[in-house]
């Protein structure tokens, strides 16, 4: 009988294990930068923006959907932030009006892949799509800078002691996340949906409003996620957010191989996020070039996934 304790461990901690070894390598080639303080919280600041998008997004991929227009979500929200800010005065107002649109957007996924019964695919590549559009069609392709409160800065940009606010921020929207998916009912038919969403709907579980509140909570994360970077850049530009969809989703596949048995999961999303952090600072700080680097972090998060499958194999 063979012993399968080996691959299984592989499979449940290969993935801290390589984040690991992957600060150490850098770390080892550039002592003087990399293990730094001020490295370190440089770090975790940039990636508070991808952790507030992701973490949201894992609740929607916990049921085996998938979100596009996250990116997109993120830029019109900032475009909107920034315009009403502009048009009133008010930075509140200004702030609400995103979180809505980035809300409205999520609801409107929710509807399409839930009671329209759209692949979450196809759904989500045309609310891309057409969001995308509609943050170019608002600002004429152009940046918004003009009319921004000084009083906005400090979200993107402040501190509240050594910790910047983008990372307080970030910690609030993953602690409320992870409670939601692991302390309460509606995170437990979350994954029983992600299982088997016949044998879900059989038990009595709304699938369909269960499906839409994940959407939502995904719209509303990118969305604040969105009002962050625009805070940080202090300034709108129609496709900021972009970028967002494709790295929220590495988090996440990324954080799924972590821990659990290929399940999305808060904790893993945020190992995830942290991953791609380093990564992509450990390679500036040695001067990579930014096209080897895309070809890096794929090969990597390919390499994450092949160890994550190790333990689930059988011999032939």
């Amino acid at each position: 009988m063979k012993n399968n304790k080996a691959p299984l461990l592989l499979k449940k901690w290969g993935t801290l294990g390589g984040f690991a070894l992957l600060c150490a390598v850098f770390a080892i080639l550039r002592p003087d930068v990399f293990p730094t303080m001020g490295n370190i919280r440089n770090v975790i600041d940039q990636a508070a923006t991808l952790a507030i998008a992701a973490a949201a997004v894992t609740m929607v991929m916990a049921t085996g959907d998938f979100d596009l227009s996250v990116g997109a979500i993120a830029s019109l929200s900032g475009v909107t932030t920034v315009s009403v800010m502009a048009a009133t005065g008010s930075m509140g107002l200004g702030m609400a009006a995103g979180a809505a649109v980035g809300l409205a957007a999520g609801l409107l996924n929710g509807v399409l892949v839930a009671y329209g019964n759209l692949s979450a695919f196809v759904a989500t590549l045309a609310t891309m799509t057409g969001i995308g559009g509609l943050a170019l069609l608002a600002t004429g392709g152009a940046t918004l800078f003009k009319g921004i409160p000084e009083a906005f800065r400090p979200l993107g940009q402040g501190s509240l002691g050594p910790i910047p606010v983008s990372v307080l921020v970030m910690a609030v929207v993953v602690a409320l996340v992870w409670l939601a998916m692991e302390r309460t009912v509606f995170g437990r038919k979350l994954y029983a949906i992600g299982g088997n969403p016949e044998a879900t709907r059989l038990a009595g579980v709304d699938v369909r409003l269960v499906r839409l509140g994940g959407f939502a909570v995904s719209g509303l994360g990118a969305a604040l996620a969105g009002i962050v970077l625009t805070s940080r850049l202090f300034s709108a530009h129609p496709q900021a957010g972009n970028p967002l969809m494709l790295n929220a989703a590495a988090a996440v596949f990324l954080g799924a191989t972590a821990f659990r048995e290929g399940e999305p999961h808060v904790g893993g999303t945020l190992l995830g996020v942290l991953i791609l952090g380093v990564l992509g600072n450990g390679m500036n700080i040695l001067g990579v070039n930014s096209y080897v680097q895309q070809i890096l972090s794929g090969a990597i998060i390919i390499l994450a996934v092949l160890v994550s499958g190790l333990g689930g194999r059988k011999a032939a």
